[in-house]
């Protein structure tokens, strides 16, 4: 590893770095590096992360093997898919959260034990499989609204509402005698790990402000997690945001403010 300072990888915001490590994970980013490694064919695949809505192939062969192509990949627990967006990931969150509602069923339902006591339970063990990864993730619009639709799904569950009943989201939020909080505990967590990052100014500092080398793309430009989060704190612009950080106590209270005011 330590062979590998100055060799050319990714440039941001001016910094070149060509490899990134977490425990004993490591990731490598170079165009065409010989340094000994080998690659297990059975256990390798490729994935090509692009904007493009035609995903473009790629033939990359080991001893006359071609190595099988895939949309998606688990790294760390989450779901890096070829779109370069969380949408996968967010549903996949979503759907192992349910299933393990499923499995809690007997005692998330079970009306002799208070909605309140529950609803902890729920927070305990099922809403940090729904939020695993959460601080990485760009709420869009659509992926607040599944988020959302996830959280009515819990509780008209608990409370043991069919569908039939038609009742009102107020109305089920009014029996289980809270709000909606899912997105402002999303949000929180966003804010909290933002704040530790911009004031740590290392590496995960760089790759959320610094620029890519390179020409913009056409067209509407992708949202950002830095300006969904300006957004819920009400914060201006986003370097104002990010300024903000460097206080840890008034960034607490930015935070707070926003939590009380909701989605």
């Amino acid at each position: 590893m330590r062979n590998l300072e100055g060799h050319p990888g990714i440039k941001i915001g001016g910094s070149n770095i060509n490899n990134l490590r977490y425990a004993d994970d490591t990731v490598l980013i170079a165009e065409n590096e010989k340094k000994g490694l080998e690659l297990n064919r059975k256990k390798t695949e490729v994935m090509v992360v692009s904007r493009k809505q035609e995903l473009p192939i790629i033939n990359i062969y080991i001893k006359g093997t071609r190595l099988k192509q895939k949309d998606q990949f688990k790294y760390l627990g989450s779901l890096i898919s070829s779109d370069g967006r969380n949408n996968s990931e967010v549903a996949s969150r979503i759907a192992q959260a349910k299933t393990n509602f499923q499995k809690m069923k007997t005692v998330l339902t079970n009306k002799n034990i208070s909605i309140r006591t529950r609803r902890r339970a729920l927070e305990c063990y099922i809403e940090p499989i729904l939020m695993y990864g959460c601080e990485a993730w760009t709420i869009s619009k659509q992926t607040q609204k599944k988020l959302e639709a996830t959280e009515m799904w819990f509780l008209r569950r608990m409370l043991r509402i069919s569908w039939t009943a038609k009742k009102t989201n107020d109305t089920v939020l009014e029996e289980a005698h809270t709000t909606r909080l899912l997105i402002s505990k999303i949000r929180k967590r966003q804010a909290t790990f933002f704040g530790h990052v911009m004031r740590r100014e290392k590496l995960e500092n760089l790759v959320t402000t610094g620029m890519l080398e390179g020409k913009r793309s056409r067209g509407k430009q992708r949202e950002k997690l830095i300006e969904g989060l300006t957004d819920w704190l009400k914060a201006g612009k986003s370097l104002e945001a990010i300024e903000a950080t460097k206080d840890r106590k008034k960034w607490r209270t930015m935070i707070a403010n926003a939590v009380k005011q909701g989605t």
